[in-house]
């Protein structure tokens, strides 16, 4: 019996979102944007939550080694989470259905935002789920066409 890895094996590694705290003063994303392009590392997509005191970016990359590494460089405080990235040709409808079957596998989406358009012309969602690889299998299953970190890091 394969360990844990190797269920998620045949759709590859799931994308690796960051999320970045920023302080709640002008500039701060910009500054953040900057300091990965001239890493030559692109965003790829971002949702941003905003508060009185502080910022959440939440940021797809197309290298997160690279982005990791300068993170950890430049002491900018952040965590890591896997996403389910789905590539749609019709979004709004296959969109639906992917909320449908995951409601029907009863498991939770968490948040969902769009990335940057796929090399194809699809719309990519990401989604955050309460377990990826179950999420990544139940859409697999439906025919969802499931974007991984490779495929991003162009």
């Amino acid at each position: 019996m394969g360990d844990a890895s190797d269920a998620i094996a045949p759709m590859g590694v799931p994308v690796l979102q960051f999320s970045v705290f920023l302080q709640n003063r002008a500039g701060s994303l910009e500054a953040l944007i900057q300091l990965l392009h001239q890493s030559r590392v692109e965003l790829l997509g971002f949702s941003v939550q905003d508060s009185r005191d502080a910022t959440v970016a939440r940021i797809v990359t197309s290298d997160p080694e690279s982005t990791q590494q300068i993170f950890l460089e430049k002491g900018i405080p952040h965590t890591t989470a896997d996403l389910v990235v789905v590539a749609l040709r019709h979004a709004a409808e296959e969109f639906q259905k992917c909320l449908h079957e995951l409601r029907m596998a009863e498991t939770n989406v968490d948040f969902v935002y769009t990335l940057l358009p796929h090399p194809e012309g699809r719309t990519m969602v990401a989604l955050h789920v309460e377990d990826v690889e179950f999420a990544q299998s139940v859409l697999h299953s439906a025919g969802v066409k499931i974007v991984t970190q490779e495929e991003l890091s162009r």
